[in-house]
């Protein structure tokens, strides 16, 4: 074969430092646009991206030539620095260091894409570490929970 193909969907969550509600509701929008365009710039595109002022959701493809925690190093770290210049407010903004990574099949991208753009309505009675709990258990990811959150 003459050329390298790959389509990788992901499901990528991350949080905020201590999972603290820093990201400013006003900023939101502006911040998941940001975070898509850093996708962009690493060669991921971004289907979707939502969430709240703990956490981000990504629906993206993961770049052939990447892996996946080389992505999101990247994309953490430049968008981190954006909303530091963007706002006074959040000088001391940081991204918490670990993330969850999930594997989508085509089939599931739709659903993933409404999942994520209903986050007001789905923690109006959920945490995010009960949701995270969730996905953890749901693709059957091993963890030790002392230490998923610390």
């Amino acid at each position: 074969m003459a050329q390298s193909l790959s389509k990788i969907l992901l499901h990528l969550i991350f949080s905020t430092k201590d999972r603290e509600p820093t990201i400013p509701p006003e900023l939101a929008d502006e911040l998941y646009r940001y975070l898509a365009s850093a996708c962009d710039a690493h060669g991921s595109h971004a289907y979707r991206i939502g969430g709240m002022p703990d956490h981000v959701h990504i629906a993206c493809t993961l770049p052939r030539t990447a892996s996946v925690s080389k992505l999101l190093e990247e994309i953490k770290k430049s968008s981190s620095k954006w909303i530091k210049e963007r706002d006074r407010r959040c000088a001391g903004f940081a991204w918490q260091g670990g993330f969850g990574a999930f594997s989508l099949g085509q089939s599931q991208l739709d659903a993933v894409i409404q999942y994520i753009e209903r986050q007001t309505e789905h923690h109006a009675n959920k945490t995010f570490k009960e949701e995270f709990v969730e996905f953890l258990r749901k693709y059957k990811v091993d963890h030790d929970e002392r230490y998923a959150w610390s």
